[in-house]
């Protein structure tokens, strides 16, 4: 085309740049694109001609890997209290969500969420009282995952606590959680109020020995199957766990009431599932931790293993650098918040359940629950675009989980350091939103990109 011809034809842009830039088109009547693109991140030019060098043994490593994930399949095996089947587990441990961190450096809803743990343990009957303990060196603290466990928000697990035990029938493996107590004013959320103990006190003594009985009589529940139709049907298993939790109630209705002997207690177990959707969140965190827990320690694969975090710091755990931990600050989630709250209440993010976005789920697989967009003013078409997205960051498409919106394309699978350096994105989370006050609870729920510092990080040890 002649430049004298140029401006007497209607204008298409592609925008590249500041997507304030196509806003300006818009507004003008211009027809135009976005292109979400971003600069490869600075890197240390001596770290890339490592990579460079190594990235054929980082390749067969990831293929290891990517292939013991997708094998993977874990079961529902039974339930226990957290000190009988917890590795190292002791009366004076309590594990909690993230990476190492230290009480004097806990954000406010863990350290409610601990208050809530010592006076449900018995060891401590006022907040003063549990905090001057959980102070005092007496009562240690450990990351759930270092103990082959994952806990949601604050990610607490105390010694008396009932867990699911969780079965990767592939290799072997088993991973744990507590069971879920629903929402609003609750410990996973920092809440340690009289309702919260008496709730916990009722799980314990009601719900746990109900759901043992009745998950022993099938001996394992196929918790693959589950999400693999909870997908097909609007969930993605990280903040939305409706369908799935339908259909793990269907499981165990029949079998609750032929074991349980009494009646009343039946119908509560059963309304307390029924009416709390987040239930299976707590099936669903174990399932990707057991899964992806037989990835670990395969020397050079590049591969996410562990992503979380503890309301200070956000942390991952990489399949080839043996369990070392790689962190950076928190993010503030973009979330709804309820009525009455804002920003400026929320504390950063928070809890294990982002282990489920490197296994395909959540964040990842955000198309499969395009309702979840709705929480930050989102549309359907976000919705596709996040997955599309992840597919950028991954090394492979799920064999088991597909997005009926994207022509049941597999569920992007195996995040990648590597890639995520490339190509400066960072995973898409969703999830809930704690106060940063302890006691107060929960007050939203949204999506939130993590910090990559840890993945620089992460990638220099990997390559160096």
């Amino acid at each position: 085309m002649s430049i004298n011809k140029l401006f007497e034809n209607k204008l298409n842009v592609v925008n590249i740049g500041l997507s304030s830039f196509k806003e300006a088109l818009d507004n003008a009547g211009a027809k135009s694109v976005q292109v979400d693109w971003r600069p490869p991140l600075d890197i240390d030019p001596d770290l890339l001609k490592k990579l460079k060098a190594k990235l054929p043994a980082i390749e067969e490593a990831n293929k290891e890997a990517i292939d013991r994930i997708l094998r993977g399949h874990p079961f529902l095996v039974g339930l226990a209290k957290a000190i009988e089947v917890i590795p190292n587990m002791h009366e004076n441990l309590i594990l909690h969500a993230g990476p190492p961190i230290t009480w004097d450096r806990m954000c406010g809803p863990v350290r409610g969420a601990i208050v809530a743990a010592l006076i449900y343990e018995g060891k401590a009957k006022t907040k003063e009282e549990a905090e001057a303990l959980a102070g005092s060196g007496k009562i240690k603290f450990a990351p759930c995952h270092e103990h082959q466990t994952v806990g949601p928000m604050a990610g607490i697990v105390s010694a008396s606590m009932p867990v699911f035990m969780i079965k990767n029938a592939t290799f072997g493996n088993l991973a744990f959680c507590t069971m879920n107590e629903g929402l609003g004013k609750v410990l996973r959320f920092g809440a340690f109020g009289p309702e919260v103990i008496e709730r916990l006190k009722w799980m314990e003594k009601t719900l746990y020995p109900a759901l043992k009985k009745a998950i022993a009589v099938v001996e394992k529940i196929d918790l693959k199957n589950i999400i693999a139709q909870a997908l097909h049907m609007g969930d993605e298993v990280h903040n939305r766990n409706r369908a799935a939790t339908s259909l793990l109630y269907r499981m165990l209705a029949p079998l609750i009431v032929k074991t349980c002997d009494d009646k009343d207690v039946a119908i509560k177990v059963l309304e307390f599932i029924s009416g709390n959707d987040h239930f299976f969140l707590n099936l669903s965190m174990p399932a990707a931790k057991s899964v992806l827990d037989s990835a670990r320690n395969i020397e050079n694969s590049s591969l996410v293993v562990a992503m979380c975090r503890n309301g200070v710091e956000f942390g991952i755990q990489v399949a080839g650098t043996k369990n070392q931990w790689f962190t950076g600050p928190a993010s503030i989630v973009d979330a709804l918040f309820f009525p009455g709250f804002t920003k400026e209440d929320a504390n950063p993010d928070l809890g294990d359940s982002a282990i489920t976005e490197p296994y395909g789920l959540g964040g990842t697989a955000i198309a499969a629950a395009p309702a979840i967009v709705q929480f930050i003013g989102g549309n359907v078409s976000d919705a596709m675009n996040y997955t599309k997205l992840m597919y950028e960051i991954t090394v492979t498409e799920s064999n088991a989980y597909q997005i009926p919106y994207l022509n049941f394309r597999g569920t992007p699978t195996g995040i990648d350091i590597i890639k995520i350096i490339e190509k400066n994105i960072l995973p898409v989370i969703d999830t809930g939103v704690a106060h940063k006050d302890a006691g107060v609870g929960q007050i939203g729920a949204g999506l939130v990109r993590p910090p990559v510092e840890p993945f620089k990080k992460a990638f220099t040890a990997l390559v160096s």
